[in-house]
């Protein structure tokens, strides 16, 4: 494969949890470029109850490149509070001129600040890390990618520092985030919590010895229906006016008047409404398959330089896990965050509603994975190894 052609040439894995093996995963080429964003201060986002509003942000920096990129394939992940991917050097410039434009825009549409940063690999490689990749596949139309190594969390370690920082442009036209949406109502919990799982290797711990550990840890995930997926076979509830309704139109809206593409909305929204209550086709439109596309095509547990989760989870597996990973801490091998909430939000990217490759992120509806990862910082700071 040659470097343009890298992640399109990249096999798909089928299992995810063949994804704890180290073998899985796949050197980026050593010309890519390593991007990552991050809203400051997120935790006063939360504290404020505007976690819609950071997960939509998140979401936003993928949407962005999706669209510049007009729908080739290149590697990205989640992670609630901002997001990463990489690029090839024929890219370079268009994720520098995306990144730009996402930080003046969320400044200016909602009052929020983004870090963004561009790494090259050579620099992450130099200081004896990694960035590796792996491509799950979620069903033939849809996959999301894998990260490990240890690069990533690196980049994102020197762009909160303020390094390999992308300037923002009030210059830029705003994004292109068509296929964005957060219409979705939260969805409770049906075991009684929504658990944040996040899990690091800790510094020198034996890459095997985590691919242990991971695999133990889904084993116990997997003692729940559906892994722990928190989206029901129904998917989640479409209330009315949509939760995230005004978030949308705020994305969308380009330089059309903010109320005008609210009502423009409302009117779009009532009529799906209809459709999915109905439970009929509507011309090209399977409302029933459309949900259980949305449920396979969620990523509610992911490897980001260590294995992050959103659980539908009993008190009792909550439990086991938290001894689980107790364990592993005191033994030196993971470092861990913890946050339960009542409910999970999903943000979603659709490209086309009759067409099955819109993907759909998961995260906890009260802090999530934002509030877990506080909360492992917190107690490593304090040298506790655990949250």
């Amino acid at each position: 494969m040659t470097t343009d052609s890298f992640y399109t040439s990249l096999p798909k894995v089928r299992s995810f949890d063949s994804l704890s093996a180290p073998e899985a995963f796949v050197p980026l080429p050593p010309d890519w470029h390593l991007c990552c964003t991050d809203i400051v201060n997120s935790t006063a986002l939360i504290a404020a109850g505007r976690y819609k509003t950071v997960n939509m942000i998140g979401a936003a920096v993928i949407a962005a490149m999706r669209n510049a990129l007009q729908g080739e394939a290149f590697p990205y992940i989640f992670g609630g509070d901002g997001a990463a991917f990489a690029v090839p050097p024929r890219h370079r410039e268009t994720a520098q001129h995306v990144l730009a434009s996402l930080r003046s825009w969320t400044g200016a549409e909602f009052g929020v600040p983004l870090r963004a940063a561009m790494v090259p690999l050579r620099w992450i490689r130099a200081e004896g890390l990694d960035v590796t990749i792996a491509r799950y596949a979620v069903s033939d139309h849809a996959d999301f990618a894998m990260f490990s190594g240890g690069g990533l969390a690196w980049a994102e370690s020197q762009m909160k520092a303020g390094a390999f920082e992308v300037p923002p442009d009030p210059q830029a036209a705003p994004p292109d985030l068509s296929g964005l949406s957060c219409r979705w109502s939260n969805t409770p919990a049906r075991n009684g919590i929504i658990l944040s799982v996040v899990v690091q290797p800790a510094p020198g711990a034996d890459p095997r010895a985590f691919a242990r550990f991971s695999s133990r840890l889904l084993a116990l995930a997997s003692e729940l229906k559906d892994n722990g997926h928190p989206v029901p076979a129904t998917g989640p509830k479409l209330g009315f006016p949509p939760a995230g309704l005004a978030l949308e139109a705020q994305s969308s809206r380009g330089k059309t008047p903010l109320i005008l593409r609210k009502l423009y909305l409302l009117a779009h929204s009532a009529l799906a409404g209809l459709i999915f209550l109905a439970k009929r086709r509507a011309g090209g439109f399977d409302p029933e398959h459309y949900l259980s596309v949305l449920k396979a095509h969620s990523d509610f547990r992911k490897f980001d330089d260590g294995l992050k989760m959103t659980l539908d989870c009993t008190a009792d597996i909550r439990d086991r896990i938290r001894r689980h990973l107790g364990r592993a801490a005191e033994a030196g091998l993971v470092q861990f965050g913890l946050h339960e909430q009542d409910a999970a939000l999903v943000t979603c990217i659709v490209p086309s509603p009759v067409e099955d490759s819109h993907v759909h992120f998961v995260d906890g509806a009260a802090g999530g994975y934002t509030q877990a990862a506080a909360n492992l910082a917190a107690a490593f700071g304090a040298g506790k190894g655990q949250a």
